[in-house]
């Protein structure tokens, strides 16, 4: 080995140790990205003319698609798609992936049906089970559980799942078994429900009773799920509601007109979960027709997803081209308004990446989805989106 080849080998190694302590010291990885895995319900049966009148198509084009959102944030990757019925009607929180990813359940809450050459939409009562570890993905079950199915969501434990049911007004209890999804409980709720959510330690759910304005306050203790009458005054027409990861405290998405908007400045509703009884303490204004509403993983930011009269009459006073995603700072409990970026036509869901760094939300009239990104506090535009087959009515991951 000549001096010169021992100088550079000295120098390669003085590098190479060199970085080993500056990851040592900054928690640097070089670990390769993980997959995440992300549903995105594309319904195929609605759209809506230039007067804002809702437009009914024929049945049996919907699809979810199975999309990998974590091996390259800004190349979601799809893996398959599955042809199962699904509609815009509801929130956009009609299915769900359990914690390891090995499961997924997606609601239908309605179909359209013909009647004397008139088409017209009708509670269903259809929940499907998705195998996520088969490549691709398939269906491997459909249970019949309360009409009109809507938001769901399943605990941290992956054991338990529970779907509000508008039409019934009734929240289904399941058992998650391994891949086995059984219907063991249903609870009466008194009023149409339109979105369910667990708390982080699985010992209380929080149901959004629409049209009565309220947020219903369930107990759980083991697979018993009761509701013994404790509800939360919120925002007018909560549609969403979220948890932060540490459960103290629930937002929820106050839509203000019945899904849909209107022209009037909507809120979002923050809910002291530590308090006895949990309360209502703040409200933060986000615009016109809040409807998707995600808490990042890191628990410092959320988003209320706006519909800005994007799918209104063309005509109207209120109406935008595109929709617009607000961010909320989290901190503690204190809930602040922070800036707000136009993303595209009909934005309903949000969907958060494993780390929170970045920010995905389906723009149902553009069948797309807008790629941002977190800087610092701020929300940006990342200049990317990512073409869906369809019409995207809802979207989540394991993380919202």
């Amino acid at each position: 080995m000549t001096s010169l080849t021992r100088v550079r080998a000295a120098a390669a190694l003085a590098t190479m140790a060199a970085l080993a302590t500056l990851a040592g010291c900054t928690g640097m990885s070089t670990t390769t990205p993980q997959r995440q895995l992300m549903l995105v319900a594309n319904d195929e049966k609605q759209s809506w003319n230039d007067a804002g009148v809702a437009m009914l198509g024929a049945p049996g084009r919907d699809t979810v698609q199975v999309l990998d959102i974590g091996t390259d944030p800004l190349a979601p990757r799809s893996l398959v798609s599955l042809q199962l019925d699904n509609t815009v009607v509801g929130p956009p929180t009609n299915l769900a992936i359990n914690p390891t990813e090995t499961l997924a359940l997606i609601a239908n809450s309605v179909n359209v049906v013909e009647e004397n050459g008139v088409k017209k939409q009708v509670p269903d009562n259809r929940l499907f089970v998705i195998d996520l570890t088969t490549n691709p993905p398939k269906l491997i079950d459909t249970l019949a559980i309360g009409k009109q199915p809507s938001g769901l969501t399943i605990n941290r434990a992956g054991t338990l799942a529970l779907v509000a049911n508008r039409a019934d007004s009734s929240v289904s209890v399941l058992r998650i078994a391994g891949k086995q999804v059984t219907l063991i409980d249903t609870v009466a709720m008194g009023d149409s429900v339109a979105h369910v959510r667990f708390t982080p330690d699985g010992r209380r759910a929080l149901a959004a009773k629409f049209p009565s304005h309220k947020i219903a306050l369930l107990d759980v203790e083991g697979e018993k799920v009761s509701y013994n009458k404790v509800d939360l005054a919120a925002g007018l027409w909560p549609y969403n509601v979220d948890v932060t990861p540490d459960g103290k405290i629930a937002l929820t998405a106050d839509n203000g007109n019945s899904g849909a908007s209107d022209g009037q400045i909507d809120t979002v509703s923050v809910i002291d979960m530590e308090a006895q009884p949990p309360r209502v303490i703040d409200k933060v204004v986000v615009g016109d027709g809040p409807e998707g509403l995600a808490i990042s993983p890191t628990g410092r930011h959320a988003v209320a997803v706006i519909l800005r009269g994007s799918n209104a009459s063309k005509s109207a006073y209120f109406y935008n081209r595109n929709g617009s995603v607000v961010l909320l700072k989290i901190d503690g409990k204190k809930v602040t308004r922070g800036n707000e970026v136009e993303v595209r036509g009909l934005p309903e869901a949000a969907v958060w990446s494993a780390d929170g760094k970045y920010l995905y939300v389906g723009n149902f009239i553009d069948q797309d989805i807008s790629i941002l990104r977190m800087d610092g506090d701020t929300l940006v535009p990342t200049g990317k989106s990512f073409a869906l087959q369809g019409h995207p009515a809802a979207m989540r991951s394991k993380t919202n």
